[in-house]
């Protein structure tokens, strides 16, 4: 079980509002998907991801992408989940510059900070040891585009997806550089809170620590607009599958709808 609610989000946030150069455009200061997390029939939990501009550093102008995940009372009691992840992407290079990982999974515990220097073209990596209570770091070689795991799948949405290409992405994340691939298998019709729409199924591929190990394949729905909404996901497990429904859409709903 260990990173359950943790796919769940990193596969979410691949797939939120994004299109062309002016991203800003299609989310605002504040905005929210709130989704409903579910394994089999049984409601396990939700998960949120929400949008902030601020200033980081000095005067560099960046989105703050945060993911928050919980069980609800029931499922607390068997495993339960309080996960915190967060990226700071730059909103005019549309690269990251730091990507951290909370995560409080049953008695598992996770600190995980990449600090990303694109333009010298390196990171620093900082994971955090429980047991000894001490904090390792190490620093490794990055190229000048590479993303986090929220951030690579903003960017991804820049593209113009066709069914049977895959897109690809460089990411740093958990001490590992990858290519990343997402496939875009087919166009559905499937009813969602907006109505019925006409969503892309795709699949993203990723690889890193302890990430897919316990969930398989993921598959995400995502609205065929310029806004690319994800409203569905699905997961098999070798003991059963989990789905997440995108339940409400906080602030700026009005444009969304549009």
């Amino acid at each position: 079980m260990k990173n359950f609610v943790l796919c769940v989000l990193i596969c979410l946030t691949s797939t939120i509002i994004l299109a062309d150069e002016n991203i800003h455009e299609y989310f605002s200061q504040g905005e929210k998907l709130t989704f409903k997390v579910k394994f089999g029939v049984v409601s396990a939990g939700e998960a949120a991801l929400q949008i902030q501009e601020e200033v980081y550093g000095d005067s560099t102008a960046v989105y703050r992408i945060t993911s928050l995940a919980k069980t609800n009372s029931f499922f607390d009691k068997v495993y339960k989940v309080r996960d915190n992840i967060t990226s700071i992407w730059d909103k005019k290079k549309l690269s990251s510059r730091q990507f951290t990982k909370r995560l409080h999974e049953g008695s598992y515990r996770q600190l995980r900070i990449h600090s990303y220097y694109p333009e010298q073209g390196f990171t620093f990596y900082k994971k955090y040891d429980f047991k000894k209570r001490k904090m390792k770091e190490s620093r490794m070689d990055i190229a000048g585009d590479t993303q986090d795991i929220l951030s690579a799948f903003y960017w991804i949405r820049q593209r113009d997806l066709e069914v049977g290409k895959s897109e690809f992405v460089n990411v740093t994340a958990d001490g590992v550089n990858y290519n990343a691939e997402v496939k875009v298998h087919k166009i559905e019709t499937i009813d969602t809170p907006l109505g019925e729409k006409e969503c892309f199924l795709i699949e993203p591929i990723l690889k890193g620590e302890a990430i897919f190990k316990q969930t398989g394949k993921i598959f995400i729905w995502i609205t065929n607009d310029e806004k690319k909404i994800p409203v569905k996901l699905r997961s098999k497990f070798a003991f059963g599958s989990f789905y997440a429904i995108l339940e409400k859409i906080e602030k700026n709903r009005k444009d969304i709808n549009e």
